[in-house]
């Protein structure tokens, strides 16, 4: 088989996946709240009413010094009037990307409901007492990990990380109040945030809400 061939039968295949089964929800843009903190509250409460995997979960686009793409998987920590919270190591590759470039974009997806919420805006640190908090309220194991300040780098020897590990978590045990000075609670001020609920018709439906000196504004958008 050629790879023309072997690409085609791919792309085949990938067609053939099947996309919103459904049932899906209703989304009617025009009752929608003035502030899309409600919208979004509501839509993360439908997928843990019905029972979605990992709800909370979030896809965080940033840029590195030379303007290229990063994104990864993080959780949800908080939601209020500022904005979406979230947190990391400062020493991380994402910590020294919003250092350099301090905006991000953050993604929800459920696919079950066929919803997805798209954010992009300034994104700021928290206090040093928010960033402790955050730090503290993580798993022993958790904080240990943070401790060794290693994330993304090169792991020539398991055990040597397994041994770093069983001593930053014997120093976390003993000092249960310590604090990584590095850890950082981030908040994303959206300027924009987009909401998009999917029909099996293809005829997706959007509403972006835009913040202006006035407050939130809201838009239909074609699918």
């Amino acid at each position: 088989m050629s790879d023309r061939e072997q690409g085609d039968r791919l792309r085949g295949w990938l067609r053939g996946i099947e996309v919103f089964a459904g049932p899906l929800p209703e989304f009617a843009p025009e009752q929608t709240p003035d502030d899309p903190v409600r919208l979004f509250l509501s839509w993360l409460s439908d997928a843990v009413a019905d029972g979605l995997r990992d709800p909370h979960a979030m896809t965080l686009s940033t840029v590195d010094e030379a303007g290229d793409p990063d994104a990864r998987v993080l959780i949800l920590k908080g939601v209020d009037g500022d904005g979406w919270q979230f947190a990391g190591h400062g020493f991380s590759p994402k910590g020294h990307q919003l250092a350099v470039h301090p905006r991000a974009a953050l993604t929800f997806y459920w696919p079950e409901h066929g919803r997805q919420v798209r954010l992009r805006g300034p994104v700021t640190p928290g206090s040093t007492q928010d960033n402790a908090e955050d730090f503290l309220a993580r798993s022993a194991t958790a904080r240990a990990e943070a401790l060794l300040a290693r994330q993304s780098q090169y792991l020539a020897d398991t055990a040597e990380r397994d041994q770093a590990l069983e001593k930053a978590l014997a120093t976390v045990e003993k000092t249960p109040s310590l604090v990584d000075s590095a850890w950082t609670l981030y908040t994303l001020s959206p300027m924009e945030v987009e909401f998009w609920q999917a029909a099996q018709s293809r005829v997706h439906t959007r509403l972006r809400y835009e913040r202006t000196l006035k407050g939130w504004e809201r838009f239909r958008l074609w699918s």
